[in-house]
């Protein structure tokens, strides 16, 4: 239970009874996840049990067959193609597996991309992504390329680059799952850290254990649908 549930208003964040398909496959069965402001929520589950897919859907990515997604009482179903597209920009971050920084890109263009891509200048977009890559620890990598730095210094990268636009809710689909577990416990210490500071929501897709443990709450998804985990609510 959210607290915005317990206080009878709407969480920022919210996916009723959604129902995805890939040709004859079902991956969410009415799976329903609620985030509220500043929260570290958890999806956890067997690999293929559609984890990614509701991620996808809740940000905007991919449009359910059957259900709702709200996002600070905005229906993203009912927006256009272009409106969710600046939502993303604008409202939410995203790290995936890999980190998929722009291999021709420096590490400070990297960081500073979600700016320029809305419209930025490139002096201010660079020096706000300078002040992210110092926070993150990756200053020192802010001229190499991407081929040219540490999967863990390009996971530190892809946290600046998912934080520089004070995102509302970053989306973390396997964060760790490229690094060794030293490299992953602290790449997850900096998501969580840095995600409170900023005021920023955390939904975080895993298979780990020990990654879910630093969320406020974990949900199990299991043949397509959603259920609180016992005993995680923090």
């Amino acid at each position: 239970m959210t607290a915005a549930s317990r206080t009878g208003t709407e969480s920022m964040l919210t996916g009723t009874g959604l129902v995805c398909s890939f040709g004859p496959t079902p991956a969410l069965r009415g799976a329903d996840l609620a985030v509220d402001a500043g929260e570290v929520v958890a999806v956890v589950g067997a690999s293929g049990s559609g984890k990614s897919t509701l991620l996808h859907c809740l940000a905007g990515v991919v449009e359910p067959e059957a259900g709702q997604v709200r996002f600070r009482g905005r229906e993203l179903t009912a927006l256009s193609d272009e409106e969710r597209s600046a939502l993303r920009r604008t409202e939410f971050g995203f790290v995936f597996q890999f980190g998929q920084l722009v291999p021709e890109l420096s590490v400070l263009e990297n960081i500073a991309l979600p700016l320029r891509l809305n419209g930025v200048a490139r002096r201010k977009a660079e020096g706000r992504a300078r002040e992210w890559a110092d926070k993150l620890g990756v200053a020192a990598q802010a001229a190499k390329r991407p081929g040219e730095i540490s999967g863990g210094q390009g996971q530190r990268a892809a946290l600046a680059r998912a934080l520089v636009a004070d995102p509302s809710v970053i989306f973390a689909d396997e964060p760790t799952g490229a690094l060794d577990s030293t490299g992953g416990a602290e790449v997850m210490r900096l998501l969580t850290e840095t995600a409170a500071e900023a005021g920023s929501a955390v939904l975080l897709v895993t298979h780990e254990p020990a990654v879910a443990a630093h969320a406020h709450r974990e949900v199990v998804l299991r043949d397509g649908r959603t259920a609180a985990a016992e005993g995680t609510a923090r």
